[in-house]
């Protein structure tokens, strides 16, 4: 497992990741997404998903906060940010450390 990093997302979005060695998984709706997620848990370090697949998935993610590794992120689709990524970096700095160093709100 040492280092892997894989993205969970649609296509497009993903295809620049796999250009950059990143292991790519393809996953069409939420369903596919938890499937993929749930298996390469076991492989990789880093995983992340595209937010439009991450915001339905929020409660099932929560279930990796409490382990080391995988460390879930999530970032934008070809579509662009909706703040979810955003949103859960903030929360989780706030969690980890009680002050919110990042954004300053």
């Amino acid at each position: 497992m040492q280092g892997k990093i894989a993205i969970v997302g649609d296509g497009e979005s993903i295809t620049v990741f796999k250009a950059a060695g990143v292991a790519a998984f393809p996953a069409e709706n939420e369903e596919r997404a938890r499937e993929i997620i749930r298996k390469a848990a076991k492989d990789y370090k880093v995983i992340f998903i595209t937010e439009e697949l991450a915001r339905p998935l929020e409660t099932f993610l929560k279930r990796f906060d409490e382990e080391p590794y995988p460390v879930i992120l999530s970032v934008p689709s070809k579509n662009g940010s909706t703040g979810y990524g955003t949103e859960t970096l903030k929360r989780a700095m706030e969690r980890a450390l009680g002050v919110d160093i990042l954004f300053n709100n």
